[in-house]
């Protein structure tokens, strides 16, 4: 209790405590893009309930993490190396996660392209294997963001109630992110595109960081803002084009 007492009285570990936050909800932006388009492809009835499940599976496995730090540490330990290239459990967690997250996006951009292809395999499991497959899936990619999330938390501060209290308050932003994102995402089929292009781009950064290559989240976070900004400009415009033309 005066440990507690005592960090809620240091104005060091407040700072922690909000920069952790704007850390780990950042971070969380890419979990809520693929749960959001990936919810999106069930019955109506089931998105949002499908929601609310991936996102506190996220929740649940961040605070289990947290509770095996001292694992999640040697996480980044190498284990072998490849010509000269060590390689920990932590790089090949990144790269599965990117790979599949690749494949996942690339595989939807072709339904989307493509919607004929496997439309009656679809409308048979939609219901009895989609709902099933939709967590599995969230729980794949809950994983990877998940140990990522905690090993930046670690990397920035040594305070378990903080790492608690942040990783708490980024789900919860999820979770009330979660139902108008997606409403967002599947009113505006351009913006789907841009979504999977984002995956797309996620997932080969995971991948870049599992073989080494550092990549700065403030470009990726930068280019993802300057797209969603363009193609803000472009449904602004096809509106006022739709105005004008309905006069």
């Amino acid at each position: 209790m005066d440990y507690l007492l005592q960090l809620a009285a240091d104005p060091a570990a407040w700072v922690a405590l909000v920069t952790l936050v704007a850390m780990e909800v950042v971070l969380g932006i890419d979990n809520l893009i693929f749960i959001s388009i990936l919810t999106n492809k069930l019955p109506e009835q089931f998105r949002s309930r499908a929601r609310r499940i991936g996102i506190g599976l996220a929740l649940i496995m961040r605070l289990a993490l947290l509770g095996t730090i001292a694992i999640i540490v040697k996480l980044t330990t190498p284990i072998f190396e490849v010509l000269g290239q060590p390689f920990s459990w932590r790089d090949l967690i990144l790269i599965a996660g990117g790979l599949f997250l690749v494949w996942k996006a690339t595989t939807e951009i072709h339904h989307n392209v493509d919607p004929r292809t496997h439309a009656e395999d679809m409308k048979e499991s939609r219901v009895t294997i989609g709902f099933t497959a939709a967590i599995v899936q969230i729980l794949i990619l809950d994983l990877v963001f998940s140990i990522d999330s905690i090993i930046t938390a670690v990397g920035m501060t040594d305070h378990i109630p903080i790492m608690i209290i942040a990783v708490i308050a980024a789900v919860t932003c999820m979770l009330l992110a979660a139902d108008p994102l997606a409403k967002f995402i599947e009113a505006n089929p351009t913006v789907v595109m841009l979504a999977l292009g984002f995956l797309i781009m996620i997932g080969m950064t995971l991948i870049a960081e599992g073989f080494g290559a550092h990549v700065p989240k403030g470009y990726v976070y930068a280019a993802m803002g300057f797209s969603t900004a363009i193609e803000a400009l472009n449904m602004f415009a096809r509106r006022r084009r739709a105005a004008g033309g309905s006069h």
